[in-house]
């Protein structure tokens, strides 16, 4: 089980303050996360700008330009933001015993360090 999901909130932890054009501080949710690479892409962070070929849609409308968008980075400059403090917390993991008509299944559940709180 990931640490960090789709549609989590987090919080940039490392890299330029903001007072120095960075992103460090900055809290947003999760839009896609990149498991093979290690990385994720959070909405309102790392943008960069991307040249893009002009070309033509099939009704004639022009595309291209220079377009901006969020980057992916590293899972280890963002941390989980604990959802009744509102600051970064680490993830945890506990097994609990899920009785469902009649069924007891075991199920992994995170839950933030600092409150407890499950997430």
């Amino acid at each position: 089980m990931a640490k960090i999901k789709k549609g989590d909130l987090v919080q940039v932890i490392s890299g330029r303050s903001q007072a120095r054009g960075g992103d460090r501080g900055k809290q947003g949710k999760v839009i896609e996360v990149l498991v093979d690479q290690n990385r994720v892409v959070v909405q309102g962070v790392n943008y960069v700008t991307k040249h893009v070929r002009v070309g033509q849609t099939q009704r004639g409308t022009k595309t291209g330009g220079i377009e901006t968008h969020e980057a992916p980075i590293h899972v280890s400059n963002v941390a989980l933001v604990d959802p009744e403090t509102k600051k970064p917390t680490r993830v945890g993991f506990r097994t609990e015993t899920v009785t469902k008509d009649g069924v007891e299944k075991t199920v992994r559940v995170r839950y933030a360090k600092k409150s407890g709180k499950d997430l």
